[in-house]
């Protein structure tokens, strides 16, 4: 890390950058897991850098606030990817995330009630490592099965299973999940007044399994027998992200925004990436 912290050698006309992606997004994740300013972060970096006794340059607030809208953030990527790992079962869920603005100001400074501006935060967890492998940013008036595509398109390798609540509960997530995995089950509660469709006697859909299975054994047994109750784990990333990251959005423009989620989502599975402890056997 410390020998890529200098940004390399440029080959084309133009200035030469003094720092690295991975030093500005080393930058941008202390800002982003500790909640602070472009400033702050600046100096909590240097003093960092100054307790290791290092002798690196620490980028100033206006290299990393101009830096940040062009940042290209690694993607996510299976921990267990290869050509023998077993599909992903993917979990899904949606959040909202206030726009942290003069509305704030206003209100902490004056009382000043002010209506709130939101975008819907979209992410997509691999159920057994709890690692966040896709994320997408939307206005609040979008809804969840919106996302099921682009969600997916994130993903590398092949999925299992697409498990969400009944947001998802339309026919368009089905295509889409058919579509790019056509193996893959969807597994996602039909609503309660849910009809089976008109081939449901001489070609049934998943939908319609889901139907027939709640309407002999009930919601609760068919929850079990899916494999539905896995998504509290996506709920777990979701709390996870609220209790680190924050539950507001500091940039204010919609792809500064979008850069923000990369970096938080890079920051949360890292940090789980280092809690988690490795096994080996020795027998």
């Amino acid at each position: 890390m410390i020998a890529a912290w200098e940004a390399e050698p440029r080959t084309t006309r133009g200035g030469q950058p003094w720092y690295s992606p991975l030093a500005i997004l080393t930058a941008l994740t202390i800002r982003a897991v500790f909640r602070l300013a472009y400033r702050q972060a600046e100096g909590l970096l240097g003093s960092v850098i100054g307790l290791l006794g290092l002798s690196l340059r620490v980028p100033d607030h206006t290299t990393l606030s101009r830096r940040a809208a062009t940042l290209e953030v690694p993607q996510p990527a299976n921990a267990d990817a290869g050509a023998d790992s077993e599909p992903m079962h993917l979990l899904v869920d949606s959040t909202g995330l206030k726009l942290c603005g003069k509305g704030a100001w206003l209100l902490e400074k004056h009382g000043t009630a002010t209506r709130r501006s939101w975008r819907m935060l979209h992410l997509g967890v691999d159920a057994e490592t709890g690692r966040i492998m896709a994320s997408t940013l939307t206005p609040k008036d979008m809804d969840d099965a919106s996302q099921a595509g682009p969600l997916l398109d994130q993903v590398a390798g092949a999925v299992a299973s697409f498990t969400g609540d009944g947001g998802y509960d339309q026919d368009r997530v089905y295509a889409g999940v058919a579509e790019r995995h056509p193996e893959a089950a969807v597994v996602v509660p039909p609503r309660a007044s849910a009809v089976p469709s008109d081939t449901a006697e001489t070609a049934p859909t998943q939908r319609d399994g889901h139907l027939q299975h709640i309407a002999e054994h009930g919601r609760m047994a068919w929850q079990n027998a899916s494999g539905y109750n896995r998504r509290a784990r996506v709920e777990a990333a979701m709390n996870r992200w609220k209790q680190v990251i924050g539950d507001e959005l500091r940039a204010h423009t919609d792809e500064r925004r979008a850069i923000e989620v990369a970096v938080a989502v890079h920051a949360l599975n890292r940090m789980l990436d280092l809690g988690r402890p490795g096994y080996v056997r020795v027998a």
